[in-house]
């Protein structure tokens, strides 16, 4: 799993709120798109001034602002102020770092969690930041990249399905449960993933096996920081005493809950099973090391008795009986053949070999 590494979005020293990435104000590339719908009524749109935004704050419609990019943090802070979000929170959108959590205050409700998808040809894991703003009538999302997970809801909510119907809340759970539903593709290809690395580690265990089991256990360690909070934040949700979440909308949330466990289930065995690769390693290196030392063991056996012949009749006295023997070389030769032969058998019989 490919992970940017980030500076921290707020430097020390500098007042709580304050809206700043690597410690300055930027004003990088940002794409807005705005869907406005209620049961009979849908516009979608890409604006190019967030003002555009402001008017749909008071509609009677349910509206959901996206926002793809946080390079530029004078749009963040146009719409925060707009919108009436505390700076704390805008800080919050701000910091790729912060696990999710769920925060009620009172005229909104923010959320923030991680979106995991598969990205490119190679399906590698990609996770993203993703923060929600729930008003009364208004949802605004925060991400940090173009490029999501939720073309589905964005197609459910053209087709005027029962999405339509519902308020921002349902929306809120529509996308967290979009969300979820990936966390189900990308455990399906850690599976996958640690079959394909079982079978390597039983069959041709290398030291590039090892680096593969470093990266699952890296990613493991990034997907549980991901998916872990998450139970809570769903959990808040479901018991909230917030008028902004229906009880309509609560049930859906509940099953959204059992996906979540789901997903930590599904986690927890994965990681289980990674922990014990290392001695799955470990085990099969022990092995192909008592291998080789059998062998060696078994043709250093061979070669003593022999070396012993050969060096008898190595020795320079000049009365040895066999030395004139016209028959003597290749009687030499056919003990110690024989010897061979017999300490092969012998083996043989005990399965050494």
């Amino acid at each position: 799993m490919p992970r940017r590494r980030r500076n921290p979005s707020i430097r020390p020293g500098l007042a709580p709120g304050t809206l700043a990435i690597d410690g300055k104000h930027t004003e990088g590339p940002v794409r807005i798109t705005v869907i406005d719908y209620d049961a009979v009524h849908f516009s979608e749109k890409q604006v190019t001034d967030v003002e555009e935004c402001y008017p749909f704050r008071d509609t009677g419609t349910v509206t959901w602002i996206n926002i793809d990019g946080l390079g530029n943090t004078g749009i963040i802070e146009k719409i925060g102020k707009h919108y009436q979000i505390h700076p704390l929170i805008l800080e919050d959108i701000l910091n790729t770092g912060q696990r999710p959590k769920m925060e009620d205050l009172g005229a909104y409700l923010y959320i923030n969690l991680k979106m995991l998808q598969l990205a490119g040809p190679d399906k590698r894991i990609k996770g993203e930041h993703v923060s929600m703003i729930l008003g009364a009538n208004f949802l605004i999302s925060f991400q940090e990249d173009e490029g999501d997970v939720f073309d589905p809801i964005r197609e459910r909510i053209r087709k005027e399905g029962r999405i339509r119907k519902f308020g921002p809340d349902y929306l809120v759970y529509a996308l967290i449960d979009d969300i979820v539903d990936n966390y189900f593709l990308v455990m399906e290809r850690l599976e996958s993933q640690v079959e394909d690395l079982e079978e390597e580690l039983v069959h041709n265990a290398t030291p590039a096996s090892l680096q593969k089991i470093n990266h699952l256990k890296k990613d493991l360690i990034y997907l549980r920081k991901s998916v872990w909070p998450l139970r809570e934040v769903i959990l808040n949700m479901e018991r909230s005493e917030s008028a902004l979440i229906k009880d309509t909308t609560i049930i859906y949330l509940r099953d959204v809950y059992d996906h979540v466990i789901q997903v930590i289930d599904t986690l927890e065995t994965i990681r289980d099973m990674v922990s014990g690769m290392i001695d799955i390693y470990l085990s099969g290196l022990s092995y192909k090391m008592n291998e080789i030392m059998k062998v060696l063991t078994l043709i250093a056996t061979i070669f003593i008795p022999l070396t012993f012949v050969a060096g008898v009749y190595g020795m320079n006295f000049q009365y040895m009986p066999e030395l004139s023997w016209e028959y003597g070389y290749f009687t030499v030769w056919g003990v110690m053949i024989a010897m061979v032969v017999v300490m092969l058998l012998f083996f043989k019989k005990k399965q050494w070999v």
